[in-house]
Formats: structure tokens, sequence, C-alpha cells
């Protein structure tokens, strides 16, 4: 949708070239190796920015080092996904039964070091509990094996779990957000729910150039992405997957950029999580 936008206020066909695998390596080394012409951006997202220095010893790139930013796109906070059938009503209960049974309470992930994954350290962290993580190859098959009860919990978004929602599967026990989710006004925030009043889950992207770019050049991407993700049409889809615009100035996102590095490194040094 952005880019539609951008090829209209640009004057330049804007095509999405998907380079999926390696936890994103693929894409990031293809534009690190790109020309600082302003014609290559990548597309990246928070946890490229804020975990995977803290994960990878021999991370192939810099997300502050060999890139420059242009803004981010969106916004947006998970949900507490448990089954239907779920004895869990609140937060209280699962972290009170997480107390009662250290390390048996399990929650799913589709991944270690995930946004679901690190959510659930967080809130072991900030609940003092003690719960068992199964990591999913498939996302359907985490949230089906959260209907089906095999899982306790899971994090999950409108996105990828809202289909099973709907269905009547599982419940949106509460928002890991700092307040309700619009579009999902009676879902509770965690403090709302007996939990952590503090705990949140959520993640950001946006876009970034290889380094040494023209600044007049990143201003221009930026303007022509900012107003974009204003007009109503873009607005109006980004609702229903609860994304809220997001987008800064390039000098903004760095800041914001140098804080999500800041913010990810005493978490996983406690949990002691490496991928290589």
């Amino acid at each position: 949708m952005v880019a539609d936008k951008m090829t209209a206020s640009l004057g330049q066909g804007v095509v999405i070239e998907n380079k999926p695998g390696a936890s994103g390596f693929i894409a990031f080394d293809a534009a690190k190796r790109s020309p600082a012409d302003g014609y290559t951006l990548v597309h990246m997202d928070s946890f490229h920015v804020g975990t995977h220095p803290h994960l990878f010893n021999r991370l192939p790139y810099s997300a502050t080092k060999d890139f420059d930013p242009v803004t981010p796109l969106v916004r947006n906070y998970f949900f507490v996904v448990v089954s239907a059938n779920s004895k869990y009503k609140t937060m209280g209960d699962l972290i009170a039964d997480a107390k009662g049974r250290p390390g048996v309470v399990t929650y799913g992930s589709w991944g270690v070091a995930t946004p679901a994954h690190l959510g659930g350290l967080l809130l072991e962290s900030a609940a003092n509990i003690q719960m068992n993580h199964v990591p999913y190859k498939e996302v359907a098959q985490l949230y089906q094996s959260v209907a089906n009860g095999e899982l306790d919990w899971a994090i999950g978004s409108a996105a990828s779990a809202g289909a099973l929602l709907q269905a009547g599967k599982v419940r949106f026990l509460a928002a890991a957000a700092p307040k309700r989710i619009p579009g999902y006004d009676k879902v509770p925030t965690s403090g709302e729910s007996g939990g952590p009043a503090n705990w949140a889950v959520g993640g950001w992207n946006g876009l970034l150039v290889p380094k040494g770019t023209p600044k007049d050049v990143v201003q221009r991407l930026n303007d022509s992405i900012v107003k974009a993700m204003q007009t109503p049409e873009i607005k109006e889809k980004l609702g229903p997957f609860t994304y809220e615009n997001y987008t800064m100035s390039p000098a903004d996102m760095a800041k914001q950029m140098d804080a999500e590095v800041a913010s990810w490194g005493p978490t996983l040094q406690k949990a002691n999580i490496k991928l290589d």
C-alpha cells in the first residue's frame, strides 16, 4: 500500500522484493551491498534492531551502523491468547497458577527469541514466576495448540490469532499493552486483569537505507512515506490489524533504534540466550 502511494508522489516505480530466510540476514546483506543512492530501502522490525545485536555474536550487519533511518511505519501490541475453555479468566489466574506450579505452565511461540518468546520472558521477570517455553515451527500450529488446550497460553495478534478468536476457539485474556487496544476495547490490559501493570509486548517496523545515502534524499523518502501513511485509505486498512501509524523523522527514528538496543540487553543477558 505504501509502495503504491510512493510511486505516485515520487514519480518512480517502487518494487517490493521479498528476500526471506536467515532471520532477515539475506535481505539486510543485499541492502547493505546496494548503492547508497536512495533507490534501495530495507524493511525491518524492531527486533532486528533491538535483539539481534545481543543474540548473535557474528551478526553480519549492524542496523545502526550500516544503515541510516528513514522512518518507522507502524506499531502494534499483542494479546495473551488462551483456549476458549481455559480455566484462566484473568491474568491474575494465570500468574497464580504459574506461582503454584513453577516451570509447569506452558506458553508457546513461533521460535526462540521471537516476540512471543521474549514477551513470555518479560512476564516471568515482571511477575517473578517460572514457566515452560514451547517453540513451534508453524504459527498456525501454535495457536491451534492453544485452542486445543495443549498449551496454556501464547502471545498473539489480531492478525495471527484473530480467525480462531472469531471462530470462538480462543479468547484474548488480556492486552499486553499500556492501554486497551482500539477495536478490542473489551479486552483489559494486563494491569487491569491482575497482572503486572508495566508488562507490554509490542513491536514496530520501518524502513532503512544504506549508510551514506544523501540526507536530502532520505528526507524526500521520509516526506513521501509519512504522507502515504496519513492517507485515509491506509489508516482504514491498518485498523483491523491493530496497527497504528508510527511515522517520525529520521533523527527521531535513530534515537528510537538506540533505545531499542539498550532496552533488550538486560533481558537477553539474564536469559542467557544465544543463537550462534
